[in-house]
């Protein structure tokens, strides 16, 4: 990782909630932006922010979401996502994160990623998978 990443520094991503984004399980008039779906949206707003300070063959994994998802946002409706580095210990990055959708906040909270070597980590995963192989 890059060494120019400093606490402060931050991002915004900007979305449509679209059909997949929603929940099916109160009926069509109650399409609204699923709480996991927001949470996958904050983690790709964070991963695609640092992407930026990784050295080749680096990403970042999620290692930790703590979110309160307070308001209901709409089928169609507009949602701005901001993320801001509070903190770099090592490899971990921690976020604080917020939303809204042009009417209310929707979530506030905190997202943590850890900066990980692609190769080495593909290695460990394939050890693990071998080992639930064998038995």
């Amino acid at each position: 990782m890059k060494n120019n990443l400093k606490p402060g520094a931050a991002t915004t991503c900007s979305l449509i909630v679209d059909r997949p984004r929603t929940i099916d399980f109160l009926g069509e008039t109650l399409r609204i932006y699923a709480t996991p779906e927001l949470i996958c949206d904050i983690e790709q707003t964070c991963l695609d922010f640092l992407q930026a300070y990784m050295d080749p063959g680096e990403s970042s994994i999620g290692t930790e979401v703590c979110i309160r998802h307070s308001g209901a946002t709409l089928l169609g409706g507009a949602v701005e996502i901001n993320a801001e580095v509070t903190n770099i210990d090592g490899r971990s990055v921690s976020f604080r994160v917020s939303a809204s959708d042009g009417i209310e906040e929707i979530c506030t909270g905190t997202h943590g990623r850890f900066v990980v070597n692609v190769d080495k980590l593909r290695t460990r995963v394939e050890a693990k998978a071998a080992q639930l192989r064998a038995g």
